[in-house]
Protein backbone atom coordinates (compact mmCIF):
# COMPACT_ATOMS: atom_id res chain seq x y z
CA UNK A 1 0.00 0.00 0.00
CA UNK A 2 1.47 3.44 -0.90
CA UNK A 3 1.22 6.22 1.77
CA UNK A 4 -0.64 8.18 -0.48
CA UNK A 5 -3.60 5.32 -0.05
CA UNK A 6 -3.69 6.49 3.43
CA UNK A 7 -5.11 10.05 2.50
CA UNK A 8 -8.29 8.42 0.64
CA UNK A 9 -11.70 8.80 1.88
CA UNK A 10 -13.64 6.36 -0.28
CA UNK A 11 -16.83 5.23 1.10
CA UNK A 12 -16.76 8.25 3.70
CA UNK A 13 -19.47 10.69 3.98
CA UNK A 14 -18.63 14.18 5.35
CA UNK A 15 -20.94 17.02 6.46
CA UNK A 16 -19.27 20.33 6.07
CA UNK A 17 -21.08 23.80 7.23
CA UNK A 18 -20.75 27.02 6.12
CA UNK A 19 -20.01 25.61 2.59
CA UNK A 20 -21.30 28.67 0.49
CA UNK A 21 -18.48 29.99 -0.25
CA UNK A 22 -14.51 30.32 0.72
CA UNK A 23 -13.09 27.41 2.65
CA UNK A 24 -16.45 25.43 3.25
CA UNK A 25 -16.00 25.24 -0.58
CA UNK A 26 -12.37 24.14 -1.11
CA UNK A 27 -13.17 21.72 1.84
CA UNK A 28 -15.82 20.49 0.01
CA UNK A 29 -14.43 20.08 -3.27
CA UNK A 30 -11.23 18.63 -1.54
CA UNK A 31 -13.49 15.39 0.36
CA UNK A 32 -14.68 14.93 -3.01
CA UNK A 33 -11.44 14.41 -4.36
CA UNK A 34 -10.33 12.08 -2.22
CA UNK A 35 -13.03 10.29 -2.42
CA UNK A 36 -15.53 11.24 0.10
CA UNK A 37 -19.48 11.97 -0.63
CA UNK A 38 -20.29 15.26 0.82
CA UNK A 39 -23.33 16.77 2.54
CA UNK A 40 -23.36 20.42 2.50
CA UNK A 41 -24.73 22.98 4.81
CA UNK A 42 -25.07 26.64 4.97
CA UNK A 43 -27.97 29.34 5.28
CA UNK A 44 -27.65 30.83 1.77
CA UNK A 45 -29.50 27.88 0.03
CA UNK A 46 -28.93 29.00 -3.60
CA UNK A 47 -25.19 29.37 -3.25
CA UNK A 48 -25.12 26.48 -1.80
CA UNK A 49 -27.28 24.58 -4.43
CA UNK A 50 -25.00 26.20 -7.27
CA UNK A 51 -21.94 24.45 -5.10
CA UNK A 52 -23.38 20.62 -4.66
CA UNK A 53 -24.34 21.28 -8.59
CA UNK A 54 -20.39 22.43 -9.35
CA UNK A 55 -19.48 19.16 -7.15
CA UNK A 56 -21.52 17.23 -9.22
CA UNK A 57 -20.58 18.32 -12.58
CA UNK A 58 -16.95 17.41 -11.86
CA UNK A 59 -18.25 13.85 -10.94
CA UNK A 60 -18.99 13.96 -7.28
CA UNK A 61 -21.27 13.25 -4.87
CA UNK A 62 -22.83 16.12 -3.37
CA UNK A 63 -26.46 17.07 -1.68
CA UNK A 64 -26.90 20.23 0.08
CA UNK A 65 -29.27 20.89 2.96
CA UNK A 66 -29.78 24.69 4.30
CA UNK A 67 -28.68 25.16 7.80
CA UNK A 68 -28.99 27.93 10.85
CA UNK A 69 -25.72 26.11 12.96
CA UNK A 70 -27.40 28.46 15.99
CA UNK A 71 -30.67 26.52 16.14
CA UNK A 72 -30.08 23.12 17.54
CA UNK A 73 -32.72 21.49 15.74
CA UNK A 74 -31.73 22.70 12.09
CA UNK A 75 -28.35 21.28 13.30
CA UNK A 76 -30.06 17.60 13.75
CA UNK A 77 -32.31 18.22 10.29
CA UNK A 78 -28.75 18.14 8.99
CA UNK A 79 -27.71 15.05 10.28
CA UNK A 80 -30.85 13.35 9.75
CA UNK A 81 -30.46 14.17 5.40
CA UNK A 82 -27.19 12.98 5.12
CA UNK A 83 -28.08 9.96 7.13
CA UNK A 84 -31.49 9.87 4.18
CA UNK A 85 -28.93 10.66 1.52
CA UNK A 86 -25.98 8.43 2.05
CA UNK A 87 -26.78 6.05 5.37
CA UNK A 88 -23.74 7.06 7.60
CA UNK A 89 -21.58 10.60 8.83
CA UNK A 90 -18.14 9.91 9.15
CA UNK A 91 -16.38 13.37 9.31
CA UNK A 92 -18.11 16.70 10.08
CA UNK A 93 -16.14 20.02 9.61
CA UNK A 94 -17.72 22.32 11.55
CA UNK A 95 -16.64 25.68 9.19
CA UNK A 96 -19.67 27.93 9.41
CA UNK A 97 -18.19 30.97 11.35
CA UNK A 98 -19.21 34.97 11.65
CA UNK A 99 -17.02 38.07 12.42
CA UNK A 100 -17.46 41.45 13.85
CA UNK A 101 -14.96 44.33 14.45
CA UNK A 102 -17.02 46.06 17.33
CA UNK A 103 -15.26 48.12 20.39
CA UNK A 104 -15.33 46.32 23.39
CA UNK A 105 -16.57 49.12 25.24
CA UNK A 106 -19.74 49.27 22.36
CA UNK A 107 -20.34 45.92 21.24
CA UNK A 108 -23.79 45.14 22.31
CA UNK A 109 -24.69 41.79 23.90
CA UNK A 110 -26.93 40.70 21.14
CA UNK A 111 -23.70 41.75 18.97
CA UNK A 112 -21.50 39.38 21.28
CA UNK A 113 -24.23 36.82 21.36
CA UNK A 114 -25.08 36.45 17.80
CA UNK A 115 -21.28 35.55 16.99
CA UNK A 116 -21.12 32.51 20.33
CA UNK A 117 -24.09 31.02 18.98
CA UNK A 118 -22.96 30.43 15.80
CA UNK A 119 -18.88 30.02 15.91
CA UNK A 120 -19.03 28.01 19.37
CA UNK A 121 -22.26 26.90 20.55
CA UNK A 122 -23.41 25.92 16.40
CA UNK A 123 -20.19 23.66 16.49
CA UNK A 124 -21.31 21.96 19.38
CA UNK A 125 -24.71 21.39 18.23
CA UNK A 126 -23.58 20.18 14.92
CA UNK A 127 -20.96 17.98 16.82
CA UNK A 128 -24.02 16.56 19.53
CA UNK A 129 -26.30 15.79 16.36
CA UNK A 130 -23.52 14.18 14.16
CA UNK A 131 -21.93 12.79 16.81
CA UNK A 132 -25.20 10.23 17.45
CA UNK A 133 -24.76 8.81 14.02
CA UNK A 134 -21.28 8.97 13.83
CA UNK A 135 -19.27 5.21 14.64
CA UNK A 136 -15.77 4.62 15.18
CA UNK A 137 -13.37 5.62 12.97
CA UNK A 138 -15.03 9.05 12.22
CA UNK A 139 -13.13 12.21 12.87
CA UNK A 140 -14.66 15.78 13.63
CA UNK A 141 -12.65 19.17 12.72
CA UNK A 142 -13.66 22.47 14.30
CA UNK A 143 -12.20 25.62 11.92
CA UNK A 144 -10.73 28.13 14.76
CA UNK A 145 -8.65 30.87 13.80
CA UNK A 146 -5.54 32.42 13.99
CA UNK A 147 -6.94 34.74 16.13
CA UNK A 148 -7.45 32.45 18.88
CA UNK A 149 -3.94 32.15 19.56
CA UNK A 150 -2.67 36.24 18.66
CA UNK A 151 -4.46 39.36 17.98
CA UNK A 152 -4.30 41.06 14.86
CA UNK A 153 -5.12 44.92 15.38
CA UNK A 154 -8.62 44.90 14.98
CA UNK A 155 -11.37 44.97 17.81
CA UNK A 156 -12.83 41.60 17.75
CA UNK A 157 -13.59 40.13 21.07
CA UNK A 158 -16.30 37.77 20.18
CA UNK A 159 -14.72 36.30 17.17
CA UNK A 160 -11.61 35.70 19.34
CA UNK A 161 -13.17 34.84 22.18
CA UNK A 162 -15.54 32.84 20.29
CA UNK A 163 -12.33 30.55 18.33
CA UNK A 164 -10.07 30.00 21.41
CA UNK A 165 -13.22 28.66 23.02
CA UNK A 166 -13.26 26.18 19.87
CA UNK A 167 -9.83 25.21 20.76
CA UNK A 168 -11.10 24.08 24.32
CA UNK A 169 -13.98 22.34 23.06
CA UNK A 170 -11.90 20.46 20.56
CA UNK A 171 -9.83 19.46 23.43
CA UNK A 172 -13.19 18.16 25.67
CA UNK A 173 -14.97 16.21 22.53
CA UNK A 174 -11.58 14.47 21.79
CA UNK A 175 -11.22 13.09 25.54
CA UNK A 176 -14.89 12.48 25.92
CA UNK A 177 -15.10 10.44 22.45
CA UNK A 178 -11.81 9.53 20.87
CA UNK A 179 -11.40 6.63 23.83
CA UNK A 180 -15.09 5.57 24.50
CA UNK A 181 -16.88 6.25 20.55
CA UNK A 182 -13.88 6.02 18.23
CA UNK A 183 -14.37 9.69 17.41
CA UNK A 184 -11.29 11.61 16.65
CA UNK A 185 -11.84 15.04 17.36
CA UNK A 186 -9.34 18.13 16.06
CA UNK A 187 -9.51 21.80 15.02
CA UNK A 188 -7.59 24.20 12.60
CA UNK A 189 -6.75 27.33 13.26
CA UNK A 190 -6.58 29.05 9.47
CA UNK A 191 -4.32 32.55 9.35
CA UNK A 192 -5.12 34.80 6.20
CA UNK A 193 -6.91 33.18 3.30
CA UNK A 194 -8.95 34.48 0.43
CA UNK A 195 -12.37 34.27 2.00
CA UNK A 196 -15.69 36.90 2.04
CA UNK A 197 -14.56 37.75 5.44
CA UNK A 198 -10.90 38.79 4.69
CA UNK A 199 -12.92 40.75 1.64
CA UNK A 200 -14.19 42.94 3.84
CA UNK A 201 -11.59 44.49 5.56
CA UNK A 202 -10.34 48.52 5.14
CA UNK A 203 -8.25 49.05 2.18
CA UNK A 204 -4.48 48.18 3.40
CA UNK A 205 -5.17 46.26 6.71
CA UNK A 206 -4.18 42.96 4.91
CA UNK A 207 -0.84 45.09 3.32
CA UNK A 208 -0.13 45.50 7.35
CA UNK A 209 0.01 42.30 8.36
CA UNK A 210 2.32 41.04 5.81
CA UNK A 211 5.07 42.10 8.25
CA UNK A 212 3.94 39.57 10.37
CA UNK A 213 3.72 36.60 7.75
CA UNK A 214 7.15 34.27 8.18
CA UNK A 215 5.51 33.18 4.81
CA UNK A 216 4.67 36.82 3.00
CA UNK A 217 1.57 35.80 1.40
CA UNK A 218 -1.76 35.10 1.63
CA UNK A 219 -2.58 31.30 2.19
CA UNK A 220 -4.50 29.03 -0.83
CA UNK A 221 -7.58 27.48 -0.03
CA UNK A 222 -5.89 24.31 -1.22
CA UNK A 223 -2.95 24.60 1.31
CA UNK A 224 -5.86 24.30 3.81
CA UNK A 225 -7.69 22.05 2.90
CA UNK A 226 -5.18 19.77 2.65
CA UNK A 227 -4.68 19.75 6.23
CA UNK A 228 -8.29 18.94 6.41
CA UNK A 229 -7.66 16.01 4.55
CA UNK A 230 -4.86 14.66 6.41
CA UNK A 231 -6.63 15.19 9.73
CA UNK A 232 -9.71 13.34 8.78
CA UNK A 233 -8.29 10.71 6.97
CA UNK A 234 -6.34 7.32 7.98
CA UNK A 235 -3.09 9.41 7.99
CA UNK A 236 -4.22 11.60 10.51
CA UNK A 237 -5.29 8.52 12.92
CA UNK A 238 -3.28 9.23 15.67
CA UNK A 239 -4.23 12.98 16.10
CA UNK A 240 -6.75 13.69 18.66
CA UNK A 241 -7.47 17.05 20.48
CA UNK A 242 -5.43 19.08 18.44
CA UNK A 243 -5.15 22.65 17.41
CA UNK A 244 -2.98 22.67 13.99
CA UNK A 245 -2.07 26.61 12.83
CA UNK A 246 -2.49 27.15 9.35
CA UNK A 247 -1.12 30.60 8.96
CA UNK A 248 1.87 31.48 7.13
CA UNK A 249 4.00 32.06 10.38
CA UNK A 250 1.50 35.04 11.89
CA UNK A 251 1.21 33.37 15.59
CA UNK A 252 5.00 33.09 15.78
CA UNK A 253 5.86 37.02 15.48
Amino acid sequence: MSILDEFRLTGRVAIVTGASSGLGVAFARALCDAGAAVVLGARRADRLAAVAEGIRAAGGQALSAPVDVADPASCTSLAEAAMAGYGRIDILVNNAGVGTAYPASRETPDQFRSVIDVNLNGSYWMAQACGRHMQPGSSIVNISSVLAVTTAGLPQAAYSASKAALMGLTRDLAAQWTGRKGIRVNAIAPGYFPTEMTDQYAPGYLDSMRSRMVIPRMGRLEECAATLIWLVSPAGGYVTGQTIVVDGGVSIT
